[in-house]
């Protein structure tokens, strides 16, 4: 049969044979179950049998006999030996009244709502009551809603742009040069101690300004597709030339409007937030946060009214950090982002220390007359400990990112009453810091919280491993955030605080979301703890059968029969930098026709969102690099997927050996695919230390070697085929 240039062989009659080929089926059964009944070849005859057992033949056959001899003997007697269910197992009493007393009635739901409003409520009220002045007053109001705010805006951040997010609220972060500048004093030098700090807080804060800017900038420059429209961001230096232009013409004139100034600043800086939402207002989103650091600079700077030496001094430590900052955020690349976080968070937190420890220095003198002295003291010691914290903390972090320290934990015997010893000893300090009046006394409990918060940063992140660095490095980011709040409420500044509040609940946000994605509580993670909230704690399950290898020539074929193909990428790929041939291989097989597309774990890589500026920065698409929470129904469909140097965040022993330290970790289910290629060093085991089923499944084949060698491979073989 010849149709539209194909010879079809074979039966053309097909709808015609149905009905044939229907009644011999039906036929044959019906004679397989008379011979079954009958097993006689001359005779039919079948003797019904009263007594039989369930599930033999004889069972099957009285079941379908309904008469015989004229003789009704429908329905059949029951067979005998029946199994029995599992009994089910009475609750004793005590049982039963536990799950009740477990059970949350609505009235006890509401009752706990209600009391955490009346908490809430009521500590609202005894902060006014205990409050020093009508300042502090406003500046909780300031912090609180500005929280609010940032709670609300980070949450539509999408994934794919996340580390943007961290990279923008780092370079924001560097507005504890406003701190600096306050503190500042001299004329071309600084002429005392907490002059010398100021100054140094505010050098070390504009490096972070210009780097974190720069670094965002190139970050989102990398996820524009060539499709995509052209942008004149450019035009973003009109607002930001009115903001500031418009306030040195008002100060000129003699109007103070520096709060306003703040506000506006303020408002930038949740812009800023607020526009990484989205790929399409990403940029603005960057713009805007230029445009308030900026602005709230300029402000300080106005309300200062230094003498030209003194900014001259400003200007200079200034444009130095700045021009450090734009040097090392144009040289860095993008797969050692995390470390370069990591480095910027240390600098915020020693700025929050120096500029703690120097208002201390600068405002002693006036505590005898100051009713709201005892605040600034509290709020001096708070800020020193957290900025000791982030510190030291983001030093570690940035050790073991660089390879300078071991990405494995360093669990200290005793570590936990090493950590408790620390926190006491912090919070005991404050005794003598608040009874004593004396400089001295002041002054080496300043020195001893900075100690003692150093050890703590160190101690706390040298027992975190390598794989849950994207934690800690959103966790040193919130607590960023928090040291520039304490700077807020130590200067009276609304910049600082409402600043302070967006990124210290920006940070505490993704902090929960990577804990979420790997079904850990956050005390779990920063403590160094292991396994997650589900782990039953019996025996893991064994791992039998045997795996199998292929090499790059079984793969390619493997490659070529798939139409969609889905590639999960983990560390490996960042490690090994082979973003690029992978983008350059989705790029022909795209343009075979294949459906291509990449599926990204949230703690995927070391940092959140790292993955996604990688693979933008190789030049993927961002619209083709899906979620977790996105991508995972459709692995069922898949033909093939790639697992490129990822373990445990395709590790299918979460789902289905509930003894395993990550059960309940929701990972990607490659597995459910028709053909699962897992190319790895070797079968050993991931961060977690925990075998892979799927390396042993009937569908997953082994290509083993280093990543960057085997995508090099496929892609060069790819690329012969494509244009043969």
């Amino acid at each position: 049969f010849f149709f539209q240039g194909v010879t079809h062989i074979g039966y053309t009659d097909l709808p015609s044979r149905m009905a044939t080929q229907a009644s011999t089926l039906y036929s044959n059964n019906i004679i397989k179950l008379l011979k079954a009944i009958s097993p006689d070849k001359e005779n039919f005859y079948f003797d019904p049998k009263d007594e039989f057992d369930y599930g033999t033949l004889d069972h099957v056959i009285r079941g379908t006999v309904v008469m015989k001899d004229g003789k009704v003997i429908f329905p059949a007697p029951p067979p005998n030996n029946i199994p029995q269910g599992v009994p089910v197992k009475q609750k004793t009493v005590a049982e039963l009244e536990a799950e009740k007393a477990a059970t949350i009635t609505p009235f006890r739901k509401t009752m706990t709502s209600a009391s955490v409003y009346t908490a809430g409520l009521a500590g609202t009220l005894g902060l006014g009551i205990v409050a020093p002045n009508a300042a502090f007053t406003q500046m909780v109001t300031t912090f609180g809603l500005a929280g609010i705010v940032g709670y609300h805006t980070v949450w539509g951040v999408t994934p794919a742009l996340h580390s943007p997010l961290m990279s923008v609220t780092n370079a924001i972060s560097g507005l504890t040069a406003v701190g600096g500048l306050v503190l500042m004093g001299g004329h071309y030098l600084p002429e005392n101690i907490s002059q010398s700090l100021a100054v140094l807080s505010a050098f070390i804060s504009s490096v972070n300004i210009a780097g974190g800017f720069l670094v965002t900038q190139r970050m989102l420059d990398m996820f524009k597709r060539p499709t995509d429209p052209p942008e004149y961001n450019y035009l973003y230096l009109l607002p930001g030339g009115v903001f500031v232009g418009g306030y040195a013409a008002a100060l000129s004139g003699g109007y103070n409007i520096e709060q306003v100034m703040y506000l506006g600043s303020g408002l930038c800086c949740v812009g800023a937030l607020a526009g990484l939402s989205t790929q399409g207002t990403a940029r603005l989103g960057n713009a805007l946060g230029m445009i308030g650091v900026a602005g709230g600079l300029a402000a300080t700077l106005g309300s200062l009214n230094p003498s030209p030496e003194l900014l001259a001094q400003m200007s200079g430590a200034m444009a130095l950090g700045g021009t450090i900052g734009l040097t090392i955020a144009k040289r860095i690349q993008i797969t050692d982002l995390p470390q370069l976080v990591a480095a910027f968070h240390s600098l915020v937190g020693l700025a929050a220390v120096l500029t703690c420890v120097a208002e201390y220095m600068i405002e002693y003198p006036h505590f005898a007359t100051d009713p709201a002295a005892n605040l600034t003291k509290i709020v001096a010691y708070l800020g020193t400990y957290i900025g000791g914290v982030t510190f030291s903390g983001s030093l570690v972090a940035y050790g073991k990112l660089q390879g300078i320290l071991s990405s494995a934990p360093l669990l200290l015997p005793g570590r936990h009453a090493l950590n408790a010893g620390l926190l006491a000893a912090s919070v005991g300090g404050m005794v003598p810091y608040m009874m004593d009046p004396s400089y001295a006394t002041g002054i080496t409990c300043l020195g001893s919280v900075s100690a003692l918060s150093a050890i703590m940063g160190v101690t706390l992140t040298a027992a975190i491993g390598g794989a849950d660095m994207p934690v800690v490095i959103t966790v040193l980011n919130s607590y960023s955030g928090w040291a520039l709040c304490a700077e807020g409420f130590l200067l009276h500044n609304n910049l600082l605080t409402i600043v302070g509040a967006l990124i210290g609940s920006s940070g505490a946000i993704l902090s929960y979301i990577m804990c979420v994605a790997m079904n850990r509580s956050l005390a779990n993670v920063i403590l160094g703890g292991y396994g997650t909230a589900s782990t039953a704690g019996g025996k893991p399950m064994e791992i039998t059968g045997t795996h199998t290898e292929i090499n790059v020539d079984n793969a390619i074929e493997m490659i070529k029969e798939a139409n969609s193909i889905i590639i999960t990428p983990g560390y490996g790929l960042c490690a090994a930098k082979a973003q690029y041939p992978i983008a350059d291989l989705v790029k022909m097989l795209r343009e075979q026709g294949k459906n291509v597309r990449f599926g990204i774990h949230p703690v995927a890589g070391r940092m959140p969102g790292q993955l996604n500026v990688l693979l933008a920065e190789a030049g993927v698409p961002y619209d083709i690099v899906l979620e977790m929470d996105e991508i995972n129904e459709d692995f069922p469909e898949t033909d093939l997927v790639l697992v490129i140097g990822a373990n445990d965040t395709v590790n299918s022993a979460a789902q289905e050996d509930p003894n395993s330290i990550i059960a309940g970790m929701p990972v990607l289910e490659v597995w459910k695919s028709k053909q699962v290629i897992v190319m790895k060093r070797s079968l050993g085991v991931g961060y977690a230390a925990v075998d892979n089923p799927i390396f042993y499944k009937p569908n997953t084949a082994m290509l083993l070697g280093d990543a960057k060698k085997t995508c090099d491979a496929l892609q060069a073989k790819v690329r012969e085929s494509h244009q043969s």
